[in-house]
């Protein structure tokens, strides 16, 4: 995650989301009519969006409340995977060259506690996230201030991490070498193998001090992957694991050249990223098609190199990065999720959302339920919209079925049911750091007459709602007037059991058509089963 002093054109964007929005406000809404064969030919459809989650760091994933919200969404969306910053930090203990011996009448333990590594903290961050059925995503960072060729080089997070390049090579590769060797003997080459390392976070940006920054990041990723592979080569590494999709070509070319390990590309995106920033150009992208915009020139740069078939990853990537509670909190996130979903479906091994949970502390302690906060669920195990619009999306099929509309998706599901979801986009409201109460509707409402083929003629069919009367918390924080302080128990009872998902509406097809009618910045899901 990116720090929030990079608030490139915020107040600009705003104007123009706004202004957009007030004229689809004055348009007609075209009702769609959308046929479904539900024989016809189809494509894998790999859920990858919900294979991989972002969260705070690594020492917070120590904390029940992280641990409660890890259970919550592995239930809603089975993922498998979790990348956080800052697995060597001080806070976590691994290195410390100074380490005393507690115990020196004892040769075995003094040999023991002598070493410079102590990863006590990392067995039990790795301990809980396997025992939750999650395997960790592991972001090599940040320098340990031991370690570190400049311990002032700290970032502006609240927990100001060292981003310097290590003081000697040795050094860090000679603690690369001993975390790999420790993770293998404790649990094991099979496991470890399915697991992937990526070298550093964002080095395009202040996460890495190293001057000049590529050519430096380029050293510590060479050293790293050379290392993690003499210890197995078993072992999946890659990067650059930028912001704003850059240095992804020139990165593909240095390691061609220095014959440097290389088993996945990865890199970052979010919705309100700038053109400039992205492309270079001064086009206007709109925040529906940034990302997909990023992940198509990704994908066609891997293509065009010298590793065609390299996956890639998006290990982190959202709708915005900056807190805006009208946007990650609301409703608004899932026509925005489902959108990219049905965009760069085909192009990206994994899209890793950021983040599952608000127990994050980059800005410092949280201190509003709903502050723009990156995760499903907000401080106090709260879901959020967005939690919803992951369990609404998880009931999609894995085989596509194509559709001429950009507000559809449909897929079959492996006991031969139908399933199809709708939505009606409309850019976001009340753009700003601050959290506004809606005053109407973010756009008119659009109305699909489905008719659908090859399935019974009077089937019965589930409806599942996202949009500001279904699965929306924040109609009921609205109903509290806004509480901007501390939560009593009681408030956070109601709004726990506010935010959870709407159940089934069950209807029935007639004659194997349906109308549906989504408000704007709402999300349904027609499920008809075999």
């Amino acid at each position: 995650m990116r720090k929030q002093l990079k608030l490139r054109s915020v107040a600009l964007a705003a104007g123009v989301f706004l202004f957009s929005s007030s004229m689809l406000c004055l348009q007609a809404q075209e009702q769609e009519h959308i046929a479904i064969d539900a024989k016809a030919a189809t494509t894998p459809f790999p859920h990858f969006w919900e294979q991989t989650f972002g969260s705070g760091r690594a020492i917070l994933s120590l904390r029940e409340s992280y641990r409660n919200d890890l259970r919550t969404v592995k239930q809603a969306t089975n993922f498998q995977s979790v990348r956080f910053h800052g697995i060597f930090l001080d806070e976590v203990g691994l290195y410390d060259p100074d380490r005393q011996t507690k115990n020196p009448g004892l040769a075995a333990q003094a040999a023991n506690d002598a070493s410079i590594y102590n990863f006590s903290y990392i067995d039990q961050i790795y301990d809980g996230l396997l025992a939750n059925g999650v395997k960790p995503f592991i972001e090599l960072s940040f320098m340990p201030k031991k370690m570190a060729s400049d311990p002032n080089a700290l970032h502006a997070f609240w927990y100001h991490p060292n981003v310097s390049p290590p003081k000697d090579y040795a050094t860090w590769d000679a603690m690369i070498h001993a975390f790999a060797e420790h993770l293998i003997k404790r649990y094991g080459v099979e496991e470890v193998a399915t697991w992937k390392f990526e070298v550093w976070n964002e080095p395009n940006l202040d996460f890495w001090m190293g001057n000049p920054k590529q050519a430096t990041y380029f050293e510590l990723y060479d050293h790293t992957a050379r290392t993690l592979k003499a210890v197995s080569p078993r072992l999946i590494v890659g990067g650059p694991s930028s912001a704003q999709a850059a240095w992804v070509a020139p990165f593909l070319a240095h390691v061609k050249e220095k014959n440097v390990p290389i088993d996945f590309v990865s890199t970052h995106v979010y919705a309100n990223d700038t053109a400039d920033n992205v492309f270079g150009t001064t086009e206007d992208i709109p925040r529906d098609k940034m990302v997909w915009r990023a992940v198509k020139n990704i994908h066609e740069e891997i293509l065009n190199s010298a590793f065609p078939k390299l996956p890639l990853i998006f290990s982190e990537y959202g709708a915005s990065y900056s807190n805006e509670p009208n946007v990650t909190d609301s409703t608004y996130m899932g026509p925005w999720m489902a959108n990219n979903i049905r965009l760069c479906d085909g192009m990206t091994e994994s899209m890793d959302y950021w983040t599952f949970s608000d127990v994050f502390e980059e800005q410092g302690v949280v201190r509003s339920p709903f502050y723009g906060g990156f995760g499903l669920l907000s401080a106090d195990s709260i879901p959020k919209p967005s939690l919803n619009v992951f369990r609404t999306l998880h009931k999609l099929g894995d085989q596509r079925i194509s559709v001429a509309s950009e507000s559809v998706l449909a897929t079959t599901t492996a006991n031969g049911g139908l399933t199809v979801a709708l939505w009606d986009y409309a850019p976001p409201t009340g753009i700003g750091a601050t959290y506004t109460m809606p005053t109407g509707p973010a756009g008119p409402a659009k109305t699909f007459d489905l008719e659908l083929k090859n399935v019974p003629a009077n089937a019965s069919v589930q409806l599942w709602r996202v949009d500001d009367d279904h699965g929306n918390v924040l109609k009921a924080f609205d109903a509290m007037g806004r509480p901007s302080g501390d939560l009593t128990q009681e408030q956070v009872i109601k709004l726990r059991a506010a935010g959870e998902m709407a159940p089934a509406e069950h209807v029935r097809l007639k004659q194997g058509k349906l109308q549906v009618t989504v408000p704007a910045h709402g999300l349904a899901l027609v499920v008809i089963e075999r």
